[in-house]
């Protein structure tokens, strides 16, 4: 008998167009989804319905035959056939139900051949297990041909197009936005489609999970991994491994009052903590084709050794109308400089792309021709190896969740661009030591800041 708990029960009785569930593993959501699937196929009135994964191996394992999957909670209502049976060739499970007897076929999505069997005429209900990796000219077949599909996914790539293309056009119940993390949140960003509701389980909606089950679940995945931020907490990451897997919201993102505490105010004799130096970072390309990106970055150190990321700009030439020449990106740093000098402080020496000799030509004929730019622009210092940059990150985004050990590295939380880049900024699979070349525009932009005061940071904890 299943226990559901009041989420998952209300899961089961909406009504809807497309589900799709995502969150942490071990969460129910195949064992409840395939029980509320064969509920829609009890109450169509299309004979013929399909549940498809990886392969026929996969959708058996996992859907099929496993403790509390398809047969064991249909039990004498639902026979499977899976070398098919009589004038149906194709694995098919035959489902005895008060609207007469349904047809599920059950097919992998590794096989066009027998997919494209499956696809010869119009389904009632679709059921697709780990979408995150199922083929896109399948689900493109398939989606427009049933009146009803559920997906279970597991956390992947956030650039996957099944992501673009399906699961972020749908959204959340009102009542249930709360549960969300933030950044899968801002993931479902694309035109909301009526009907497609988007469901987010974690271990605490499983009412069959004790707290000490829970536990052991979290107890046994290193905090900081990839394996951790999809299974535990159930959030898409890069499938390769990630650069800055050690980052996490919760420990690295600060709201914008939080810096404002480290504002240096003379008057206050108990302050222990300030931003001693200000500085800033320009990334610069300029192609209208590729998504090049022109990257600014402004941050504070602290007398403690702390660095706190506190603004970014970031633009694409291929998204606006009129492209940026480099006289352009010149006078928008300037400006960029000039409002946070306002806000935080002077960041007098600014380090610019070395390899956009173009750029740092117009900032320094703008300086000649503006008596009042304060700005010192160099070019940045590349002379310190990716992979040493990296490693010196990492040691500063370092911590535990006794709080013995704090981050010497925060953001704040303004700077979403630079937060997106390390929840994707990945290794190369073909390469050893070697990151990829994309989603970096802001991480090197905040690296050039801090390239030429990396002996002041982290300097505590040393």
């Amino acid at each position: 008998m299943l226990k559901l708990s009041p989420k998952f029960k209300e899961f089961i009785l909406t009504e809807t167009k497309r589900d799709f569930l995502e969150g942490t593993t071990a969460a129910g959501k195949t064992t409840v989804g395939i029980f509320k699937f064969m509920l829609m196929v009890a109450k169509s009135d299309i004979k013929y319905h399909v549940i498809a994964g990886a392969d026929l191996g996969t959708v058996e394992k996992n859907v099929i035959n496993n403790e509390r999957g398809l047969l064991d909670q249909f039990n004498g209502l639902a026979e499977y056939y899976p070398k098919g049976q009589g004038r149906i060739g194709l694995s098919h499970i035959k489902y005895q139900t008060p609207n007469g007897e349904k047809i599920i076929y059950v097919c992998g999505y590794d096989n066009k051949a027998r997919w494209k069997k499956v696809l010869g005429s119009q389904q009632g209900c679709v059921y697709i297990d780990e979408v995150n990796t199922a083929d896109m000219e399948f689900l493109r077949e398939i989606s427009h041909r049933c009146k009803y599909m559920m997906t279970t996914s597991n956390p992947d790539s956030p650039d996957l197009l099944v992501y673009k293309e399906f699961i972020n056009h749908s959204r959340p119940l009102k009542k249930y936005i709360k549960d969300y993390p933030e950044e899968l949140l801002a993931e479902l960003n694309e035109p909301e489609k009526v009907g497609w509701v988007h469901w987010y389980f974690t271990f605490y909606d499983n009412a069959s999970l004790t707290e000490q089950d829970i536990q052991d679940k979290i107890d046994a995945v290193p905090v900081g991994t990839k394996m951790y931020k999809n299974k535990i907490q159930g959030l898409r990451g890069k499938a390769t491994g990630l650069v800055f897997s050690i980052f996490d919201r919760r420990h690295h993102v600060i709201t914008v009052n939080e810096a404002k505490e480290f504002i240096r105010n003379r008057s206050n004799k108990e302050q222990r903590e300030w931003f001693e130096i200000f500085t800033s970072g320009l990334d610069t390309a300029y192609s209208t084709k590729s998504p090049d990106t022109i990257a600014m970055s402004f941050a504070g150190i602290t007398n403690k050794g702390r660095y706190i990321l506190l603004d970014e700009r970031v633009y694409n030439n291929a998204e606006i109308g009129t492209p940026v020449a480099p006289s352009d990106t010149a006078k928008n740093y300037y400006d960029f400089l000039e409002r946070n000098r306002k806000e935080w402080g002077l960041a007098k020496h600014t380090f610019i792309d070395s390899a956009d000799a173009a750029t740092i030509t117009e900032l320094n004929k703008f300086k000649r021709e503006h008596a009042q730019c304060l700005y010192v622009f160099n070019a940045a210092y590349k002379a310190v190896k990716i992979i040493d940059r990296i490693i010196l990150q990492l040691g500063w985004m370092n911590f535990n969740d006794n709080k013995d050990i704090q981050p010497s590295f925060l953001i704040v939380e303004n700077c979403k661009e630079y937060v997106k880049e390390l929840e994707k900024y990945s290794w190369k699979e073909e390469k050893d030591q070697e990151p990829e070349d994309g989603n970096d525009h802001m991480v090197n932009s905040v690296q050039y800041n801090w390239i030429p005061y990396r002996k002041k940071i982290g300097v505590i904890k040393e």
